[in-house]
């Protein structure tokens, strides 16, 4: 009786058995994820998991920057502390006006029997990354559900809106920016006070107002900010500059093209924004008036 030697290299399951048993199980996840919404907790887990990587791969990094900010030269920093220096000066006489404008906004307002906004809160975060997916326009900065934050609270720097953050993990936030295709920002027009909806276009550097008549009253210059009326962002934030309008009879609309104010593109610290007003309840729809039957003709 013959016995072979067992084989030096055990190949195990063909690469066909291994393909088809890898396909079965992502299939079986994507079903899970989108029909069930199984996957939300496992996310956390792995988020949790891959922050201590996420913070060692982000070291070198950050040791070169300060590195680099240790090495800055006493006249660049001489030549900084004079420019604000100025800038301060010229600005002073600006600031000194706003307590005097700020006490006539609250006297206008008891007049007209307004109420007043509600003061928000802000947290400061610095942000880590940009997405690397080409077709999503999505940063992630350090802040997340330890400190307060959830989805849908809007994010925004020293110059305007950059966007929302759209997912929200223990130590670390996912903030889609406004121009990415599927966000949508509800603005008015400082000029005339029209409202319309700002959508991005996929491009760091244009938005689009959607859906606007040929005879609304826009122009190259105009100011966009929020409206407030969706509950979400805070009205008054500036978001963006009308660049482009044309208008053709052809079409149904108007293409109004704009220019995001906020530095989308060159994003380092931002703010995001905690506190949302109190709106009142929705009232109730009214019941359909029930119809009245026609008498049948002999």
């Amino acid at each position: 009786m013959e016995h072979q030697p067992p084989p030096f290299f055990k190949t195990g399951p063909t690469p066909l058995a291994r393909l088809l048993i890898f396909t079965a199980l992502s299939v079986t996840v994507l079903v899970a994820d989108a029909r069930f919404n199984y996957l939300p907790t496992l996310r956390q887990v792995v988020a949790v998991m891959v922050y201590p990587l996420q913070r060692i791969a982000s070291a070198p990094a950050g040791i070169v920057r300060r590195v680099g900010e240790f090495f800055v030269t006493q006249s660049s920093l001489r030549a900084d502390n004079a420019r604000l220096r100025e800038e301060s000066l010229a600005n002073a006489s600006a600031l000194q006006q706003i307590p005097a404008l700020q006490a006539e906004n609250r006297q206008l307002r008891d007049l007209l029997a307004v109420r007043e906004r509600l003061e928000v809160r802000v947290v400061a975060a610095e942000t880590l990354y940009a997405a690397h997916d080409p077709f999503s326009r999505k940063i992630v900065v350090d802040k997340g559900s330890q400190q307060g934050i959830r989805a849908g609270q809007p994010v925004i720097d020293q110059s305007g809106v950059i966007g929302q953050v759209t997912r929200a993990y223990p130590w670390l936030s996912e903030v889609t920016l406004i121009t990415d295709k599927g966000q949508l920002v509800p603005v008015q027009n400082l000029r005339n006070g029209l409202r319309a909806v700002l959508a991005g276009t996929g491009n760091d550097g244009t938005l689009e107002l959607r859906f606007v008549p040929l005879n609304a009253d826009y122009q190259n210059g105009d100011r966009l900010v929020t409206s407030g009326i969706d509950g979400v962002y805070p009205p008054g934030l500036p978001v963006a500059q009308v660049s482009n309008v044309i208008r053709n009879a052809a079409q149904p609309f108007a293409r109004i093209a704009g220019t995001p104010l906020a530095g989308v593109a060159s994003y380092a610290h931002v703010l995001i924004v905690q506190g949302q007003r109190d709106l009142p309840p929705r009232p109730p729809d009214e019941d359909q008036p029930a119809r009245t039957r026609k008498p049948r003709k002999n």
